[in-house]
């Protein structure tokens, strides 16, 4: 039996695959590790009073420029029958415009939560010269670069829009550790809707902001439209009385479409930062007692025939009392605009615009209404702008993964004494030593996250040596602090530890979308992938603490496995040794990594016929380790995480027994395909073990079995497995009991592996 008959069943697929990526990353061209765009030399400062008169000029000439753009990207959508969210791409512009015009993407960056806004998003950064025009009005959504959702492109935001509300935590970290790479002159402007702010990873985001001082404004763009249906309907709730309570000062205006109000806030909220008070601008539009009317609409924006006309054409009184929105969704697109706000008014003629588009339009009639028309004194600015030298900006993606981030050399490992065979010991012992090990020596590089359980994942120590902001506590917040973490891995490229660590039954049940925020983390040069972010998950496995087992982590292994396209490496160390070597080797490298520790005591492993550890501190942390290697051996055990103990006592016996059987330990994930090619030349029966779920007979098999059995299926082999099949029911007891009750005894290993093919 020879490997190359039992290729990796995926491989095919794979090549194939990589094939397809590399022409579409070849004829993308704005995803590079480093892109130059020739951006116009445009920029207010937040230290100086008021927008000049020539500015807010120029403003207003980009922000007619960039609707122009995003009205025609979305004609050109329109001619492949397709729509999109143009109504918020266009209210978001004006506002964009302004955060761009501020930040440096240095101390100063920004992020969109609501990532159906894209279209301004694009447009905004081809009016600057960050994006090739042609490029949004041909390619949105239709290409990797110009997504329907906000991506990393030259010139925008690190932050990949997802789910509404996720950035706003993220956000939050953003800024902290801005604040603490950049100190006062920090600060990260959010522009958010006023549906997401109500979900619990955006206001638990609220919390963490101001419990931690977040130099961060967030400007909700609150047009009253929701996609069933007004927001007046769906979430009545004034958010303001709400976000203020949760620490954050909110900034009334009344428009965030007045440049030069709106100007005045982020100044406003700069100074508020710079105190490490996180605030809220909130434009509250105008109300019918303040004399607004249908008619008093037209004149503010410049269409009073238009809005007339329309107003007649649908029988309502030009003398209508009306609330005017303070962020118009569909703004500078006339007609759809006026629609939108009968909409909120419940008038007749009223569309919500928040799915939609071109499609079916005059496009002549729309790019030819007033509100997009140049002046002439906009139209000299322009002029004016584009004659001056343009700014050159080198956009970088992120470090590849496996790049050099925090390594410990063998002088920083030279005091360090791991536990000893002498006693069983838990896992986490070692993982605190490595944590230690890093934050003594990398101080300033390190940011702990964690929610009120550091005396049980043992990170208290390696917290109590890092430099005040780089400790962060979120008490039981656990879904905005993996949310948080991620914020603040962009805050720099340079080398940074970035953990947090909590029950891994918190993350399978809580804290998931932690991991689900990495699959829309596009990078600059193409790829969708992990963060410089450690994930750390304690307590995996039936380790009960004689709580009852299903309040714990049982689908740790399925859960690490299924993020691993994103990952650098998944750690699941059996002892306190193999703990500190993965912890160790996580910091080493940048990239997304899971680590899971074992909570209960276990032993330290040995080689066979001694007291010798297996493992030392200085040691290279690999993905297999061989535990025994037997001459002749036709059985070999492949165990994960906790009970590799027990495979090495169960492979003793059935060695005594005259099976001589080989044991290799699983440290963690991606493991070579080598590896697979020589289990299935060498050997006749593979038995894995692992502390997690496996399936059952009619879901099937799951977990690391499932993987073994994935690439040895065609080899001809006997293959058995050991984990947790059927969850329903359990003792409430310790780990050792619990694994009896499934059959994962060193007894019952021993007795299978006697059963010869």
């Amino acid at each position: 039996m020879t490997s190359s008959n039992h290729p990796n069943p995926l491989a095919r697929l794979t090549r194939e695959q990589d094939a397809r990526n590399a022409a579409l990353l070849a004829g993308t061209p704005t995803l590079r590790r480093e892109v130059r765009s020739d951006v116009l030399p445009f920029a207010v400062d937040l230290t100086r009073e008021g927008v000049a008169a020539g500015a807010d000029t120029t403003l207003a000439a980009l922000e007619k420029t960039a609707a122009t753009i995003a009205i025609e990207s979305l004609v050109s959508l329109g001619r492949v029958n397709d729509i999109d969210h143009l109504g918020g791409g266009l209210e978001l512009i004006g506002p964009l415009l302004m955060t761009l015009s501020v930040v440096d993407h240095g101390a100063k960056q920004y992020a969109i939560e609501h990532g159906h806004t894209s279209i301004g998003y694009y447009a905004a950064l081809a009016a600057l010269g960050y994006l090739p025009k042609e490029r949004v009005v041909e390619s949105f959504r239709r290409s990797l670069d110009i997504a329907g959702h906000v991506s990393l492109v030259p010139g925008g935001t690190p932050i990949g829009s997802g789910r509404l509300g996720v950035t706003m935590p993220v956000g939050a970290g953003l800024a902290l550790g801005l604040k603490a790479h950049h100190g006062a002159d920090a600060f990260v402007v959010c522009h958010c809707g006023d549906a997401g702010w109500i979900s619990g990873q955006a206001l638990n985001g609220f919390i963490g902001a101001s419990l931690h001082g977040a130099p961060i404004t967030f400007v909700m763009h609150k047009n009253g439209i929701q996609l069933s249906g007004t927001t007046e309907r769906i979430m009545n709730k004034d958010p303001r009385p709400i976000v203020t309570s949760l620490g954050v000062t909110v900034l009334e205006i009344a428009s965030l479409h007045d440049r030069a109000r709106l100007f005045e806030a982020y100044r406003e909220a700069y100074r508020l930062a710079q105190d490490g008070r996180p605030s809220l601008i909130y434009p509250v539009g105008f109300g019918a007692g303040e004399g607004s009317t249908v008619e008093r609409f037209g004149e503010m924006y410049g269409i009073a025939s238009d809005v007339t006309r329309f107003a007649q054409r649908h029988q309502v009184a030009t003398g209508t009392p009306i609330w005017i929105p303070g962020s118009l969704m569909s703004y500078r697109d006339a007609e759809a605009m006026t629609q939108c706000v009968f909409y909120v008014n419940g008038l007749p003629g009223g569309e919500a615009h928040h799915d939609g588009g071109m499609k079916g339009r005059d496009a002549a009639n729309v790019l030819g209404n007033p509100m997009l028309a140049l002046s002439p004194s906009e139209q000299e600015a322009l002029q004016q702008l584009r004659a001056r030298p343009t700014r050159a900006v080198v956009s970088s993606a992120r470090p590849p993964r496996g790049a050099t981030n925090l390594p410990l050399a063998a002088a920083d490992l030279s005091g360090i004494t791991l536990p000893g065979p002498d006693k069983w010991v838990s896992a986490r012992a070692g993982s605190e030593a490595a944590y230690v090990a890093v934050a003594r020596k990398y101080p300033q590089s390190c940011f702990f996250v964690s929610c009120d359980l550091n005396p049980s994942t043992k990170l208290g120590k390696a917290a109590d040596l890092l430099p005040a902001g780089h400790s962060i506590e979120m008490s039981i917040q656990e879904q905005a602090a993996t949310l948080l973490t991620n914020g603040l891995s962009f805050s720099s490229t340079k080398p940074q530890l970035n953990v947090f660590a909590t029950f891994a039954a918190f993350m399978e049940g809580i804290a998931r979308e932690g991991f689900e925020f990495w699959r829309y983390q596009r990078n600059l040069d193409g790829a969708n992938e992990g963060l410089n972010v450690l994930l750390h998950l304690s307590h995996v496995g039936a380790c009960t603490g004689r709580d009852h087992f299903s309040g714990w982590s049982l689908d740790w292994v399925n859960l690490s496995l299924g993020y691993l396209p994103y990952l650098r490496r998944f750690y699941a160390p059996c002892d306190a040794r193999s703990a500190f070597l993965a912890v160790k080797d996580a910091a080493a490298g940048m990239g997304g990594h899971i680590v899971a520790i074992p909570r209960d005591v276990l032993p330290v492993l040995t080689r066979k016929g001694t007291a010798e550890p297996i493992w030392s501190a200085d040691d290279t942390w690999e993905p297999v380790t061989a535990l025994r290697t037997e001459a002749a051996a036709k059985s070999v055990v492949l165990a994960l995480g906790a009970p590799a103990y027990l495979a090495v006592a169960a492979a003793d016996r059935a060695t005594a027994s005259g099976v001589p059987t080989d044991v290799y330990v699983i440290n963690g994930f991606p493991v070579a395909d080598s590896f697979f090619d020589d289990l299935a030349g060498k050997y006749d029966h593979v038995v894995t073990i692992e502390d997690g779920l496996i399936g059952t007979a009619t879901a099937g098999l799951r977990g690391f079995a499932a993987l073994v059995t994935g690439r040895l299926a065609s080899a001809g082999l006997k293959l058995d497995h050991f984990g947790i099949v059927d969850p329903q029911i359990a003792p409430s007891e310790a780990h050792l009991e619990v694994w009896e009750h499934f059959g994962m005894t060193e007894e019952r290993l021993a007795q299978v592996l006697l059963e010869t093919p």
